[in-house]
């Protein structure tokens, strides 16, 4: 069964998740990231210039499906578009189909009202479906 984790209280979810793909491509891991178009943009450009020292090799849907199989982190309009189903990390509104696939999925939640709405949106229809959730709140890690 797929583990589930909400990342609540992120200041800014395109920084919050250029540090995380920075942290888990550091492990080995593999990640898939789904959310709009547009966000994913702006992630891909994200990843190119958050950090001066770091680069975290990734790839989009875009590209072909070799460099997608290579890439540690994949920029997807859909997860059942993944090469892989270690991690999924959702950035989107909704409950991204296919996520059962996945051994880990992680959600993303800013501070917005309408942002904390949809995610608890999303963490009821995983408890509903009998999930295990694991929360963590990013201003009680930071202090």
């Amino acid at each position: 069964m797929t583990e589930i984790a909400f990342h609540f209280n992120a200041p800014d979810k395109l920084t919050y998740a250029c540090r995380l793909l920075r942290k888990a491509a550091g492990t080995g891991a593999r990640v898939a990231v789904t959310g709009d178009a547009d966000l994913l943009q702006k992630l891909d450009t994200a990843l190119w210039t958050f950090s001066p020292l770091d680069f975290v090799a990734h790839a989009t849907d875009k590209q072909g499906a070799a460099l997608l199989e290579a890439s540690p982190v994949v920029l997807l309009g859909s997860a059942l578009d993944a090469p892989h189903q270690q991690v999924l990390l959702n950035l989107g509104d909704d409950v991204p189909e296919g996520f059962e696939r996945f051994e880990r999925l992680i959600e993303v939640v800013a501070l917005d009202e309408a942002d904390r709405q949809r995610a608890r949106d999303r963490w009821k229809h995983y408890a509903a479906r009998g999930y295990a959730i694991e929360r963590k709140d990013l201003v009680l890690k930071e202090a």
